[in-house]
């Protein structure tokens, strides 16, 4: 099971990025990879006040050993999910056993969200890492007494924290500290290792910290939304959480308070209605010592998300770690439910496997031969878990799951996805432009933008000027179809050379998904020469 996901995780490799905040955070990255400048976080050449530095730093320095490609942006994050997986072994092994250790690995590599985070990748494929590797050395700790383990506690929490903040040190402290008051071992909380692991906390992060205090501190004059005389440090150290917490970043979902349970099933899927499940036979029963850490954080961070004013589904995958390993727990316990469990995930399975006949034969239609040869043999393996006889019901409960799901983003990865992104312009016209225009000399009309289109150049956003033409006849400009005519206006020749369809894929709807509707929900986007009017 674990070589057929590595399969599907190494394709997902290649897929090109999105144009929302995967390329855009590879731009910020390019930045730092192109002006050598390592310590300020720059984003269309505006100084970025959001996120630490940790995955803007591991990915230009990939792009300085690989190149500028869309595997060295992504390889950084499919280490550490590499990690994060083992991490979730070893919790699970320490907390129950080998083989709940070895289940929830498993459990945790082939959950939607988890899988979907190696694609479109932002920061939650480090961040649950960070949370999975902490929470191991955190229960090792207090179980051992070991100050390795304090020293890795540290190592994971900062990792985390240098990813996105504070979440990254909440989510496995809660969980800890329950189980430190179900094993009422008080001492633990004087243990003179704490301290040491407290100190390596602060010497881990200080680097992003520092960074904040060059680019802010030392630079009142910034003006960041409207406010000069930012506090960089504070504003790392304790704004950045509560400004997400209250909502000031801004959310559709702020009093959405069932954001989370209603995500969550589809963001665990396959293995949300157990998780859930456990939870609610737990609460019936009462908690043993592994619970206290498990369900105890899936509950006390379900509060915390639909609480927030600051609510998206990726989010959730912090929890995966203890949902992973409470769900394992479970479904070993369990395993004499066997026949009950096969037929909620064979339904489950059909379900997903309806949703890939759909992406990929309505939506976009398979066309390379490799892609059906691959199909054709996850398929083998998902039918060889459901009708083989050497396997107990429980078995090819876990089997069909893993394999149904490891079909949907193998098909995902290698067909819907490349497809969906040729109507995304940056990447389109950068191959158009490829040997024909040096792409240094494209210049963005105003309010255009494409963070796919610097990345697969390797170029920074430079916004046009009437001044670029004092010197010159023509030059290049990148616009939108909708500013076509404010170009004109505005005194300029437009001679159009190359163009690419355009379309908002995050958000797609039903009318673009439809081969009959898609071309008249289209925009169009264009590189032109631009001269003045005679």
């Amino acid at each position: 099971m674990f070589v057929v996901l590595g399969i599907v995780y190494v394709v997902g490799l290649f897929v090109p990025l999105m144009d929302n905040d995967s390329a855009h955070h590879a731009t910020i990255a390019l930045h730092m990879h192109l002006t050598g400048d390592y310590g300020n976080l720059v984003d269309n050449g505006k100084d970025y006040l959001d996120k630490p530095h940790l995955l803007f730093w591991l990915c230009a320095v990939s792009y300085k050993i690989f190149g500028v490609t869309t595997v060295a942006y992504k390889l950084p994050s499919f280490l550490f999910t590499i990690g994060g997986v083992y991490s979730t072994y070893r919790f699970g092994k320490e907390l129950y056993n080998n083989e709940t250790g070895k289940l929830a690995a498993l459990v945790i590599a082939s959950s939607f969200a988890f899988v979907l985070a190696n694609n479109d990748v932002r920061m939650e494929a480090i961040l649950t890492a960070c949370v999975a590797f902490s929470t191991w050395q955190g229960v090792a700790f207090i179980n051992h007494k070991r100050i390795i383990n304090a020293v890795g506690l540290a190592l994971g929490l900062a990792l985390g924290f240098c990813t996105k903040g504070h979440i990254a040190v909440f989510t496995p402290a809660v969980g800890l500290f329950f189980y430190m008051l179900y094993k009422r071992e008080w001492s633990l909380f004087y243990n003179w290792k704490w301290v040491i692991g407290l100190l390596l906390f602060a010497l881990f992060i200080s680097p992003v910290v520092y960074c904040y205090y060059l680019q802010y501190n030392q630079h009142p004059e910034k003006i960041i939304n409207g406010r000069d005389h930012i506090n960089g440090v504070k504003f790392i150290l304790l704004d950045q959480s509560i400004e997400r917490f209250s909502g000031q970043a801004g959310s559709s979902s702020k009093k959405d308070y069932l954001f989370f349970i209603h995500s969550f099933l589809w963001a665990f899927a396959p293995w949300s209605i157990f998780c859930c499940w456990a939870i609610i036979d737990k609460l019936k029963k009462g908690f043993n010592k592994s619970e206290w850490l498990t369900a105890v954080t899936i509950i006390i961070m379900a509060i915390v998300v639909g609480l927030s004013g600051f609510k998206l589904p990726h989010y959730l995958n912090i929890v995966f770690p203890a949902a992973s390993v409470l769900t394992a727990g479970w479904l070993l316990e369990n395993s004499r439910r066997g026949k009950v469990i096969y037929r909620i995930q064979l339904s489950l399975a059909i379900l997903i496997l309806l949703l890939s006949a759909v992406l990929n034969f309505w939506f976009f239609p398979i066309k390379n031969y490799l892609v059906v040869a691959g199909m054709i043999f996850l398929l083998a393996v998902f039918f060889h878990f459901t009708r083989s006889k050497i396997f107990s019901s429980f078995q090819k409960a876990i089997g069909l799951s893993v394999s149904s799901l490891a079909l949907l983003f193998f098909l995902y990865n290698s067909n819907y996805s490349p497809q969906l992104l040729t109507y995304q312009c940056g990447k389109e016209l950068a191959k158009k432009i490829k040997g024909k225009i040096d792409p240094a000399e494209i210049y963005f009309w105003k309010n255009n933008y494409s963070s796919s289109f610097n990345f697969y150049t390797s170029t920074l956003r430079k916004e046009f000027a009437d001044s670029m033409l004092d010197n010159k006849a023509k030059a290049w400009i990148q616009f939108d179809k909708d500013y076509r005519q404010e170009i004109l206006d505005s005194g300029y020749m437009l001679k159009e050379v190359f163009e690419a369809p355009d379309y908002e894929i995050t958000k797609a709807d039903l009318k673009f998904l439809n081969p009959a509707t898609r071309e008249r929900v289209l925009s169009r986007s264009f590189i032109a020469e631009i001269s003045r009017a005679r």
